[in-house]
This record gives structure tokens, sequence and C-alpha cells, in this order.
């Protein structure tokens, strides 16, 4: 009965709210339209292939990076997604390459053991340090704000050859999944402009999904990888933590706090993945198994269909219980395995880990900053009811989800009680996949919701954010488009360390459904 009522409450203040957000909204002036489709053959290639032929002369750098440009300035006033580009940058770059590669008298094997991904083009997520480049996390108190330096992921990537063009948008201080602020402005979904592209790694999933990147930079602390990688039917990849470099990007996140933020690849093609994720990794690569064959015949599978009932969380929709089905028969099918279905009831208590992991104290002993004093910041930390008022009427400088989540924070008391079942669940998913288990789940309750929809579902990020709270290497994958046109897909998790399984899957996967899909010719 009590759960009833609150449930009641729940849905009528979630109501109110949402006709008040959709009253303050104006219609888009793109909504209707659609994106292009791709005609530059180059847009094509996946981001290793491209490399290869730069290094054979087979197309210069310089033509691959004006091809993307072209794209973006076709695209991007339709998605939003690029919020500052430094294309002289990129294009005078480009011609460096192609003067190295012409007085390289060593052979194209140097520079592919040097320079992987020499002359190829890279977006990337603005809340990383990228040098010159706003760095803002979409914050108005932080407009003007350029990185002098290159965050650790982006200078690696930068030293294999990759060249940036740009950053992409992000929600404010990063901390919702639909990337909307009042300094950049909304994403849209390549595949249908009236939906999300996700958050908070959105305007890299709709850069990407768009054909205007071939890969891309993101992190992921709730999903923040994997869901604009679903919603903008590419692939994302979470790694196992501690592998990756965190440093160098906003909101700064120290201490417990690290075991739940990845940053990781995201990118149209599968095999653009592992060798991006040998970059990325640095001097941790060695910890990773990235070079050892996976024999997927040998591996053993699971499936995972939903996260039971869970209050204020919706049921897996059913065209993605199709999708992941498919999945399994067709594992079944191809390797001869048998994928056993498996339900942990615990994942009902997924937001009171997470919230109990975020306000974890520091190495130092101290409270981790909450989000009410990163909207404050550089001043004091924000009244959210104060906000939310000021919002109404249309005189906040934050937005409707970081005014809601500060305040939800704030009224969240942690339930230290939970980190016990965390400590269980991890125990028991160590026991289940071991060195050679695959677990797949859903990425989502359903498609990519419409603008503003998920401010009204919170709950439904316990699909992405269990597996931050457990820790486990994740990766996104697309599997074709429902009937609507919008991209479906799959998480497909290993155990800790084990990278190497989950994008070889990926690879399969990307074979057997099609992987990404342009959006331009639906």
């Amino acid at each position: 009965m009590a759960r009833n009522l609150m449930e009641t409450i729940h849905n009528a203040v979630m109501a109110a709210l949402f006709w008040l957000v959709c009253l303050l909204t104006p219609k888009s002036p793109v909504s209707g339209k659609k994106l292009p489709p791709v005609r530059q053959p180059l847009l094509l290639e996946p981001a290793t292939q491209l490399a290869r032929k730069i290094r054979r002369r087979e197309v210069c750098s310089v033509e691959v990076v004006q091809a993307y440009i072209d794209r973006i300035q076709e695209v991007n006033p339709l998605i939003n997604a690029m919020i500052q580009d430094r294309f002289s940058l990129a294009l005078q770059e480009a011609a460096q390459v192609d003067k190295l590669i012409e007085e390289e008298t060593g052979g194209e094997g140097v520079l592919e053991d040097r320079l992987p991904l020499l002359g190829v083009p890279l977006s990337v997520k603005e809340s990383f340090a990228l040098h010159g480049m706003a760095q803002t996390a979409g914050a108005v108190s932080k407009k003007g704000k350029l990185a002098t330096v290159d965050a650790p992921v982006v200078a690696l990537l930068k030293r294999a050859g990759a060249i940036p063009l740009g950053v992409t948008n992000v929600p404010e201080q990063c901390m919702w999944i639909e990337s909307h602020n009042h300094l950049y402005g909304m994403t849209r979904n390549p595949y249908n402009l009236d939906r999300i592209s996700g958050g908070s790694s959105g305007g890299e999933g709709s850069i990407l999904g768009g054909a205007c990147s071939v890969i891309g930079v993101g992190s992921d602390i709730g999903g923040s990888i994997r869901l604009p990688s679903f919603f903008c039917g590419i692939f994302g990849h979470k790694p196992t933590p501690g592998i990756v470099s965190n440093e160098n990007q906003l909101p700064p996140i120290s201490g417990p706090q690290e075991e739940l933020l990845g940053s990781g690849p995201m990118c149209r093609y599968a095999v653009d993945l592992l060798p991006m994720l040998k970059i990325m990794a640095g001097a941790n690569v060695d910890k990773l198994s990235l070079n050892k064959k996976v024999e997927m015949k040998k591996l053993r599978f699971f499936t995972l269909p939903d996260c039971g009932e869970v209050p204020l969380t919706h049921p897996v929709s059913e065209d993605l219980q199709r999708a992941q089905k498919k999945v399994v028969e067709r594992l079944e099918a191809d390797l001869g395995v048998k994928v056993e279905e498996v339900h942990f009831p615990e994942f009902k208590h997924t937001m009171d880990m997470w919230f109990a992991c975020m306000s974890l104290p520091t190495h130092e002993g101290k409270a981790p900053p909450s989000l009410a004093e990163l909207l404050g910041e550089p001043g004091s930390p924000v009244w959210p009811l104060w906000e939310l008022l000021k919002a109404a009427v249309g005189k906040s400088d934050h937005t409707m989800p970081a005014i809601l989540f500060a305040l939800k924070s704030k009224a969240t008391t942690p339930q230290f009680s939970a980190l016990k079942i965390r400590e269980k669940l991890q125990q028991d998913f160590a026991e289940l996949l071991g060195t050679d288990g695959v677990l797949l789940h859903p990425s989502f309750a359903r498609v990519a919701p419409k603008h503003h929809h998920p401010l009204f579902t919170f709950g439904d990020i316990i699909y992405t954010a269990i597996y931050n709270v457990l820790g486990l290497p994740v990766t996104q994958c697309p599997l074709g488009l429902n009937e609507q046109g919008l991209p479906l897909g799959v998480q497909v998790v290993a155990g800790k360390l084990q990278d190497h399984l989950t994008i070889e899957t990926a690879v399969y996967l990307e074979k057997a459904f099609g992987g990404w899909r342009d959006p331009g010719a639906n």
C-alpha cells in the first residue's frame, strides 16, 4: 500500500514537471527533418582501414580530414553535436602527416608500429582537456574556459597520429543522460532529431552516429558511453576501472568514485575498439589481455533479459527483448553453445548502491563535492529549490535535469548497507563470469526517448549503472533498427580485466547484425 501511494505521488509530481518543461521548451526548428545520406565513400571506412590507406598513400590525410569537415558542416546544424571545431589546425596537421609519409624511408611497418592512427580524424567529448578547446562541462559559469593541456587519453591518441577535429556537447556537469545545457544548447539524435542522443557523451554519440567522425573519446560513470552509443547506433566500450586515465576531465573525480568512472573509446566500427583501447590504456595496457586470441566457441554465454521488478523503473520494451533473443539464438546456432538465462534480484538496489559509492569519502577522508557544489562553482553551492523556482520562469543558468538531480542527491540518504549488497554481487559475478564468461544485458528500458522524457524515468539508468557499481568492462553493440528506424542494441559484459572478450563479441555481433547503419539512408 505504501509503495503504491509512493508511486502514485511520484507519477503525479513527474506529470506536473513534464507539463512545466514542455511549456517552457520551444519547438525545435529542425523537427521533422532528416540527415542527408553519406555520399563520400571515405566516411564509410573504419579508422584502422583509413590509417592503412593513408600510410600506403592510397589516400592523403588532408583528403580524409576534409571529407569529415564537409560532413560536419553539412550535418552539425541539424544535430548540434560538435560545439567547437579546430578545422584549420586539423588541416594543417593533416598536411604535416602527408609530408611525413612522403619523407618516410623506413616503410609502412615503421609508421604502423609508431603511429597506428596516423592521419585519422578524431572527436573528443568536451569535458576532456583538448589543448586550446573549450572545457566547460556545459556550465555557464565556465563560459570561455579553454584547456591549456591535453588530457592523457587525448595526448595518447594524438601521439598515435590521430587528428582532433573538435569537441562535442555534454549535459551540464556531465550528470544526465540527455546532452543539453544553457551554454551550447541541445544535441539531437541523428536517426530522429526529436529524440535524445544520450549523455553524458551524447555529443560523441551523435557526431559518430551521424558519420561526422569515425572514432571518439567518451567517459562513463553511470552509462555515459553506453547510452549514447546505444541511442545513436554505434559501438562504445567502458573499460575495467583503473586501466584508462580519467585525469584532466570535468567534473574531477577522485578516490573511490574513480572505480565507477571509465574513460573509453566510441566508434562506428567494432574493429576500431581494440586498437583504440590499446592506445588509451597507455602504460596499463599489459594489465589486459588485448593480444590474446579469443575462441568464441569456448566461451560461456549468459543472458539477463531484464532487471526484474524495480519501483519507478520501466520493463524492457518488446523490440529490445526480441533483439536480445535474436542474439541468443544466433550465438547458439553459429557457435553451438548454450546461452544460460540468469537473474539477479539484487539489481533492484542499483541506485542505492550507486549513490552510496558516490558518497564515499575521498582518500583524504573528505566528502566528495555534491552536485549543488559543482553547480555553484566558482562560488557557493546552489540552492536546488531556489534554482527550480527560477527555472520555472526561465531565469536559472542551470538545466532542469541538473537542478532535479541536485535536489534528489540532496534528499537521498546514502544506504551504506547497499555496499554490502554490492560486495556480494561482485563476488557472484566473479564466480559466474570468471575469465571465460560473457553476459548479454539490455542497454536501457527502451530505444532513444523523445527530448526531456528521461526527466521522468530516472530509474531506468539502472540498466547501465549496475556495471559501474560492479566495476566490470562492458561493450555496447548496435543490433540494427526497429520499425521506427531507431537503433536497437545490447550490452556485452565480462569479468574484470577481460575486456578482450566483450570486444571480440562486439566484432562477432557486427558481422552477424550489420553494425552501424547510415541514418540518412532510412
